[in-house]
């Protein structure tokens, strides 16, 4: 969820219709962005075989320690996206936020390619229709979904808890798990998206990118799961 500095600023809501038009135009030009050097970064991990040993290290340690470099590394890239003044700095956030995704996904694009061939591309497909839907009723109703923030706080703590307990205890949260994150991504994207027409000021488009980004990220991780836990 993003980080509250922005609303100090005037939100391009607020701005002529033009500078709504860019502000939203750059957003989704950085989130496309964005998506396609996380989709370089995969292909080269697997292309140059270092998917295979990466997956090996990080099943082969704790994932909690794997899970909390990745918070860490998203919060400090959140952070620095929404409250740096240097466009240089929120570049090398949203870039090193991407990079950790990327690290993260290769165990799970890893099984899927081994143990469900055609699951990625499935799993890309229907994220990329719940994303367009979704982003498609924000922008048609208008409608304001900051209400969703205490929601997704609540959510994203329980899922935490949950996930944690799973590797401590090691149990299998299953699919259902994975329907309730999927639907709990679907509410971020709202959020998110919400935020980009009401409450995003207009030289913050690449923190909005990186907020969408992440939603996106785990909308994808989840679908997939579901696949997976289908074979």
């Amino acid at each position: 969820m993003n980080n509250e500095s922005y609303y100090q600023s005037t939100p391009v809501f607020e701005l002529g219709a033009q500078s709504r038009a860019t502000f939203i135009a750059r957003t989704y030009a950085h989130l496309l962005g964005a998506i396609i050097a996380f989709t370089l970064l995969e292909i080269f991990f697997f292309k140059s075989g270092l998917a295979a040993a990466m997956t090996r290290a990080m099943l082969g340690t704790s994932w909690l320690l794997v899970l909390g470099g990745f918070m860490v590394v998203s919060w400090l890239a959140t952070r620095v996206a929404h409250q740096a003044a240097s466009k240089p700095a929120q570049y090398a956030a949203l870039a090193g936020f991407v990079l950790a995704e990327a690290i993260i996904f290769v165990p799970l694009l890893y099984m899927a390619n081994t143990y469900a061939p055609g699951a990625i591309t499935c799993a890309a497909g229907i994220t990329f229709v719940g994303f367009t839907a979704l982003s498609f009723i924000v922008f048609f109703t208008r409608k304001d979904f900051s209400f969703l923030r205490g929601v997704l706080c609540w959510g994203g703590i329980i899922a935490l808890v949950l996930i944690a307990a799973g590797a401590i205890f090691g149990f299998n949260l299953g699919t259902y798990f994975s329907v309730a994150m999927v639907a709990l991504a679907g509410a971020a994207i709202l959020y998110d998206t919400s935020n980009v027409i009401h409450h995003y000021p207009e030289d913050r488009y690449v923190g909005a990118a990186l907020q969408l980004f992440a939603s996106v990220a785990l909308m994808m991780w989840y679908v997939l799961r579901i696949f997976l836990s289908r074979r």
